[in-house]
């Protein structure tokens, strides 16, 4: 029997876990302990160490020792910020370029370090089962693009399973609280926020359904930024941050106070030795973690509202509150979080397992180990294409569930045209400049007039919210089809301005999308008129067409005036003036059928 593993790839710590008569179960490594270190270590002779022996070597090689690599996946090095180079080991950020990390002069993409700790997770199981493992379901954080799904997926297949699905980490977590409430109905937030990522999600609990309401985050906001604080503030207390060695000391002793500082009021934190006879000692109070801590924290406030308004709930609506991630131990966490909601939050689940678990449990969904239980994901921003006049034309609105399906037909803009530009987009801005560019292509097919339905076009989302594009020429069947393996080439900074942003300028967006709109329904119609007056000019009542060519002028004046009340006003003039033109070329365009038909 092959069965299928869920994973938890964490910033901080990988699991794996299996399904047993119907329990998720997680698999302790040979030395008994469930949570693998996401660390990888490479020396300059022998094979990688992988997980706590790695982790060992972080104070002692941290050049050569790589850890958090899942705040690297899927990004380029132009997109990696400032403080991403607050690591002990090098990073080659080339622009355009996939981002690297660099140990022992060797070059490794994000995968392949990833794929180490897989591997491990792949040895422990298999190991504890006596038997193969080569299927597996791996979660991501719900605000994951595209580029960085994909990404986790190929680290999966380096390391040789077969990735059934890849799960948000807020979802699965949510499926490990449901399991067992499958016969009632509810409405969950989960709040998740562990080394490197955040996320927050609202899922509604109906019988055995998990839908996701809304979900929002940022990929680089985690538990990892509240170390880094911490040892700034020691730096500025005399401590060498400057020198590798002791600045990797100075995080694995920050790591084990912050920890300690969950249940006391104050902690010491000594390092001996530095220099070979220096020795460092301080004491951190609760206080001072909580001072350095809260701007931090505090971040995750907006996206917890924004999801709330996206899912159309308010804070009394919600029947629960789930924390997951290590960094929800911390008492200012849960502080912040029953601020936020208005209610304590549920810790009935151990924050470091639950999204293992609820991975488990996907995984026994798919292989049928699990029953009665259906998991439907959302897509966290819209995706459409750029029409004629500048436009953004959604296809697949944000928090749309997956897997879906969506298309539209799409009719030639000019006389005579032979091809159609698709330019695929994602964000929540009216006008397609201010979206962002995931892929283009052309479709050809014979010249067609003006208005034609020509092209229908396929938005598909699988269950690994990975985009695949198709179109196709109705007439000739010719299609064209395009996978998005790199959806938003852009920093998660600029993923959240996306919907800041959207909100921000919802008005002028829609004025700017109101007038374009109105100016092509002008053009369109001014060039009709002058058409239509050469085919049937001389018959028209010279009454009508004066009060056609009014109308006109009118229309022009209107068009330059930038006031899109205006131009739809003399448009709707034009349209009623030109009723009886219209009707004249269409009987002139009818005996001209007939005299035709009857030759």
């Amino acid at each position: 029997m092959n069965s299928i593993v869920g994973i938890d790839l964490g910033t901080t710590n990988s699991l794996i876990g299996v399904m047993d008569s119907g329990f998720p179960i997680l698999i302790a490594d040979a030395n008994g302990a469930r949570l693998t270190p996401s660390v990888v270590h490479f020396p300059m002779d022998d094979a990688p160490l992988v997980g706590q022996a790695a982790g060992h070597m972080r104070t002692l090689r941290p050049a050569q020792t790589i850890y958090s690599i899942k705040r690297f996946i899927g990004l380029r090095g132009d997109e990696l910020r400032e403080d991403d180079a607050d690591v002990s080991y090098a990073i080659e950020r080339e622009s355009g370029q996939p981002a690297r990390v660099v140990a022992n002069d060797h070059r490794y993409s994000p995968e392949e370090v990833s794929a180490r700790i897989l591997q491990k997770l792949k040895t422990d199981a298999e190991l504890a089962l006596g038997r193969s493992v080569s299927r597996a379901v791996i979660t991501v954080p719900a605000y994951f693009n595209d580029a960085q799904r994909s990404a986790t997926k190929r680290a999966g297949e380096l390391a040789g399973f077969t990735v059934e699905r890849i799960v948000n980490e807020p979802t699965a977590a949510a499926l490990a609280y449901g399991l067992d409430k499958l016969h009632s109905r509810s409405k969950v937030a989960v709040y998740d926020l562990g080394g490197g990522t955040f996320d927050i999600s609202v899922l509604e609990l109906n019988h055995g359904i998990f839908e996701v309401l809304a979900t929002n985050g940022n990929t680089r906001l985690g538990g990892d930024d509240i170390d880094s604080a911490i040892i700034a503030h020691l730096g500025a207390k005399g401590f060498p941050t400057d020198k590798p060695e002791a600045a990797a000391r100075l995080r694995e002793a920050v790591i084990e106070a912050k920890h300690r500082l969950s249940s006391v009021d104050s902690t010491a934190i000594e390092i001996p030795f530095l220099d070979g006879a220096t020795n460092f000692s301080c004491v951190l109070s609760r206080d001072e973690l909580e001072r350095l801590s809260r701007p931090i924290v505090d971040k995750t406030r907006a996206h917890c509202l924004r999801s709330l308004a996206d899912a159309r709930l308010a804070p009394d609506d919600l029947d629960e509150v789930i924390l997951v991630g290590g960094v929800t131990r911390m008492p200012l966490v849960r502080k912040i979080v029953g601020e936020i909601f208005g209610r304590e939050p549920n810790t009935s689940q151990n924050p470091d397992e639950a999204v293992a678990i609820g991975a488990t449990i996907q995984a026994g969904i798919l292989s049928g180990a699990v029953r009665d239980v259906v998991l439907l994901d959302v897509t966290p921003l819209s995706l459409g294409i750029e029409t004629f006049g500048g436009l953004m034309n959604v296809i697949i609105p944000r928090n749309s569930t997956i897997p879906i399906k969506a298309g539209e037909m799409f009719t030639t803009a000019v006389n005579n045209q032979r091809s159609m530009s698709m330019k695929v987009l994602q964000g929540e801005r009216e006008i397609a400049r201010d979206n962002w560019p995931l892929g283009q292509f052309e479709i050809d097919f014979e010249a067609a007039p003006k208005g034609v339905a020509r092209v229908g076009v396929q938005f598909e989302i699988d269950a690994n919210g990975i985009l695949h594009v198709l179109a196709r020429d109705t007439k000739t069947g010719r299609e064209k089809t395009m996978e998005i393996n790199s959806a938003v080439d852009v920093s998660d900074e600029a993923v959240e301005a996306m919907i800041s942003e959207s909100l921000d300028h919802a008005f002028d967006d829609m004025s700017e999308r109101v007038w374009t709109e109105a100016k092509l329904k002008a053009e369109e119609m001014l060039g009709a008129v002058d058409a239509a007056f050469e085919r049937v000019g001389d018959s028209v009542d010279p009454v009508e067409k004066e009060m056609i060519l009014v109308a006109v002028a009118k229309l022009r004046e209107a068009l330059a005036t930038n006031d899109s009340k205006r131009l739809q006003a003399a448009n709707a003039i034009l349209d009623d003036a030109t009723q009886g033109l219209a009707a004249a070329v269409v009987e002139k365009a009818m005996q001209a059928a007939k005299i035709t038909g009857s030759a």
